[in-house]
């Protein structure tokens, strides 16, 4: 069942008592995101490459009309969610392929399924914003990302065949949204 928010903020699916939303990227419900991956990222990389991740990829990437943001939220909290962008900045270059970022689910919340519903609701939106492919990448710390994106169907993509890859030990993916 596909609602519109009262607030113009995107979609909102309600199941299970988790609202799927799919916001801009300067909503303010994003700031739960981005901390629960600040955490999650300390974690598995220390401080400063949470830091440089962040860094990286500023939430301005995932700026409508190329980019969303998706957001699982629970009880006010935001337990999961990710991001679209485009894949290239210079959308030009290759304008069907959208690269998701941001995916997470919060430790407290993993084994319910959010994920899955997370990637669901990405590939919709990328879907709605005229993506035909998907790319993302994962790192070497994050074993239970490769096993999830293999599971869900992407394919592991050869790293020689990336151009730029954003970590030399970047572990990229691949899925056809068609």
């Amino acid at each position: 069942m596909t609602h519109t928010s009262t607030g113009g903020t995107g979609t909102d699916r309600r199941t299970d008592g988790v609202r799927m939303l799919r916001v801009h990227h300067d909503d303010p419900r994003v700031a739960g995101l981005l901390a629960g991956l600040r955490e999650e990222y300390t974690e598995r990389y220390g401080a400063e490459g949470a830091a440089n991740e962040m860094a990286r990829y500023p939430v301005t990437e995932f700026a409508a009309p190329h980019g969303r943001v998706v957001l699982a939220e629970e009880d006010g909290e935001i337990v999961a969610g990710g991001a679209v962008r485009p894949y290239k900045k210079d959308r030009a270059t290759m304008a069907d392929t959208a690269e998701f970022k941001r995916i997470w689910t919060s430790a407290r919340h993993r084994r319910r399924g959010l994920a899955r519903r997370v990637m669901t609701a990405l590939e919709e939106a990328a879907r709605d914003l005229g993506y035909t492919r998907v790319l993302l990448f994962t790192g070497p710390s994050q074993p239970e990302a490769v096993a999830f994106y293999e599971r869900i169907g992407y394919r592991p993509v050869d790293r020689a065949d990336i151009d730029e890859l954003p970590y030399p030990s970047t572990i990229p993916f691949a899925h056809d949204l068609a």
